[in-house]
């Protein structure tokens, strides 16, 4: 009986001693492969003989950088043009087929994207998904053949910012609020107090100065008249079929449409082979995936989000 408790005791401090240092041993062995994955180029998928048409899926909204929390789908600039430097250095890839899913997002983001595709050397259709409204549809712009669903939603060429107000709340709660500023119009768009008549005007004349930006690219990638446009970008959303009998896109179908459309801009003979592409997680995305972490944003992190002033490609669906 006592050689046994002494067994249960030497048994109960080995694990306790070895699980710890294997499970900790364990996820250093699992950083060090995420930072060798970052070191190292991105793996690129095997495909067979033959001529090729990739696919990228462009899910989320679009954004310059990756905010926290990680998990929610963003579309990036640098993930959009790893994944035409993967597309671009298989050989037998001869066209790409992009599948677009985004309200939009940031202005700046949006213009980026829509420029690496402009310039992709290799043939681009575009096929639009549930949604691809706002900056969704300007990266979508710069496809050389643009397909949607019949009942996608896209459109919404238009610009908006939107600002929160809390000054009547922090003053109910006597909470205020000390700004220094070097000048009177430092702080517009805060939210601790609103926006003066005139504040609002020179930030309206920004959003104009976009939205014409914004209407340009449309009638320059559709071959329509300014005023034609001007007159579709009151911000509303459009079908597929609407927007393919306003001439907002080529045609209406479904991904395989897109692919055979690919193939033949690509000069492919036959049934292309299809492949896949990926983008590399990135560091941090490798080091989540090793621990949990609550989708719940800090205070902290919700008030930079609302404070911070921004002009967007965004779709303000239901």
């Amino acid at each position: 009986m006592q050689n046994r408790t002494v067994l249960w005791i030497f048994l109960a401090f080995t694990l306790g001693f070895i699980l710890p240092v294997c499970s900790c041993a364990g996820i250093g062995l699992m950083t060090l492969s995420a930072f060798g994955q970052m070191a190292g180029e991105p793996a690129l998928p095997v495909i067979g003989a033959g001529d090729a048409v990739a696919l990228i899926d462009l899910n989320g909204m679009i954004t310059s950088d990756q905010p926290q929390p990680i998990s929610v789908s963003l579309i990036t600039p640098e993930q959009v043009e790893e994944l035409l430097d993967q597309a671009n250095s298989l050989d037998q890839v001869k066209a790409v087929v992009i599948r677009v899913n985004s309200p939009g997002g940031s202005v700046v983001a949006s213009d980026e994207i829509y420029h690496l595709l402009l310039d992709f050397d290799k043939p681009v259709v575009i096929w639009m998904g549930e949604t691809a409204a706002s900056g969704g549809y300007y990266i979508s712009c710069a496809g050389d053949y643009v397909f949607a669903h019949p009942d996608t939603l896209t459109g919404s060429i238009g610009v908006i910012s939107q600002f929160i107000n809390a000054e009547e709340f922090l003053d109910k709660y006597g909470i205020e609020a000390v700004v220094i500023t070097s000048g009177p119009h430092k702080d517009m768009g805060s939210l601790f107090r609103g926006m003066t008549a005139e504040e609002q005007e020179i930030w309206n004349g920004m959003i104009d100065q976009i939205y014409d930006d914004f209407v340009t690219i449309v009638a320059d990638a559709r071959d329509l008249p300014v005023e034609t446009v001007r007159e579709l970008a009151d911000g509303r959303v459009y079908t597929g079929r609407q927007a393919l009998e306003h001439g907002l896109i080529d045609a209406v179908g479904l991904t395989s449409d897109a692919i055979e459309k690919a193939a033949e801009l690509g000069g492919i003979e036959g049934e292309p082979q299809v492949i896949e592409l990926k983008p590399s997680p990135s560091l941090l995305e490798s080091l989540y995936s090793l621990q949990s972490r609550s989708a719940i944003p800090t205070l902290e992190e919700v008030l930079n989000w609302a404070g911070a002033p921004s002009v967007e490609y965004r779709f303000i669906g239901p």
